[in-house]
């Protein structure tokens, strides 16, 4: 393959013809993973944001005080999987910030012992400054809150001139939780004097945390039809991903758009590139290449530079990302996956259609090739 007659020879020596086709590829390869990355990131917030829903399962009732208590004995009741606590906690909004705006949150109120088992089911594994006092207005929230919002220790997460955040009293941060999760809490008692509705909302935890998804889906069905609302990972993930399908549709279509474009533009190089290399396929027939190992040697070398493009494009998208990733992303808790499997999985159209292209271009010129005319100078 190193040979003088190899397929790989004419691209190592003229790098100034092949650099530009792969180049192409290492753009239409980039361009595209980091579209789909970046559109990718908007669902992939939202289920990391709320993804602290992976651990437990909320049910509220539709604004029915008075259904509160019935929920969580019929929870206790009826529930197929063992329950290890139900806590009933009051929630205040809140918001948080994203690529493309601020998303709603909310600051669940709890007991004191119950932020304690609340945050250890949450995997806190160290807290800096203090949990909240009973009734006072104070606040704990995870690291990535912390670093999205801006805040450190004493910091304002409600107050009476925040019209998302509101609280007749400003309501400062007095501990930081090291976890993966987004979360706020604060005092239930302070809730339960200055917030409204009055209305609870149970947090239900399966005992083994392998089977919370299945009392989800449990719930799910069981308060359907009644006054309760039930708040689930599974349902923010299937709302999510429902609320993308037009978006994918649309992103399907630029894609497509792309890859025409990039196909086309290769084309045109592909068939200038071969063009000029007339001579040296006459020569080559007439030393004794058949049609078929010509066409097969030139689909060798566009298979090398196609496979060259996409990796190059591959890496530099990896890198590109990456550089997004630390340096724009991280510092605001924004989520954004450099290894995103689905943006790479894209980025095969355009080395694809290509390869396509080239086949048939190369076809086309070796159907009626003539080594004879070739070597004679009277097609050149």
């Amino acid at each position: 393959m190193t040979g003088p007659l190899s397929a790989s020879t004419y691209l190592r020596r003229n790098l100034g013809k092949t650099i530009p086709l792969v180049g192409v590829i290492v753009l239409a390869v980039l361009l595209v993973a980091a579209i789909i990355s970046l559109i990718n990131s908007i669902p992939y917030s939202i289920k990391t944001i709320y993804s602290y829903s992976k651990e437990m399962l909320g049910v509220g009732p539709r604004g029915d005080a008075s259904m509160t208590p019935k929920i969580v004995e019929r929870l206790k009741t009826d529930s197929p999987i063992e329950i290890s606590n139900i806590m009933i906690c009051r929630a205040a909004p809140s918001q948080v910030r994203s690529i493309v705006g601020k998303w709603p949150f909310a600051v669940l109120g709890f007991e004191r012992g119950d932020m304690q088992a609340y945050l250890d089911r949450m995997k806190v594994t160290s807290l800096e400054g203090r949990l909240p006092e009973p009734g006072m207005p104070e606040a704990v929230v995870s690291e990535p809150v912390a670093r999205n919002l801006g805040l450190k220790l004493g910091g304002v997460l409600l107050g009476p001139e925040l019209s998302e955040s509101y609280s007749p009293k400003h309501v400062k941060v007095v501990g930081i939780a090291n976890t993966k999760y987004w979360l706020m809490l604060g005092s239930v008692e302070y809730m339960r004097q200055y917030h409204f509705p009055p209305v609870d909302v149970a947090v239900v935890f399966a005992k083994d945390p392998a089977q919370q998804d299945q009392l989800d889906r449990w719930a799910n069905k069981a308060f359907e039809g009644d006054r309760a609302q039930v708040f689930a990972y599974f349902l923010l993930e299937k709302s999510t991903n429902e609320m993308f399908v037009t978006l994918y549709k649309i992103l399907n279509v630029v894609i497509g758009i792309l890859v025409l474009v990039i196909t086309l533009m290769m084309g045109m190089l592909i068939n200038i590139y071969m063009g000029q290399r007339l001579i040296e396929f006459g020569l080559l027939q007439a030393l004794g290449y058949t049609r078929k190992g010509l066409l097969r040697r030139v689909l060798k070398e566009a298979f090398a530079f196609v496979v060259m493009g996409w990796l190059f494009g591959v890496l530099a998208a990896y890198g590109l990302l990456w550089f997004a990733k630390k340096q724009l992303m991280d510092p605001n808790a924004f989520a954004l996956n450099p290894l995103d499997v689905t943006a790479y999985m894209y980025t095969l159209a355009p080395p694809i259609a290509v390869l396509l292209v080239a086949w048939v271009t190369v076809y086309l010129r070796f159907r009626n090739f003539d080594p004879v005319g070739v070597v004679e100078r009277r097609l050149v």
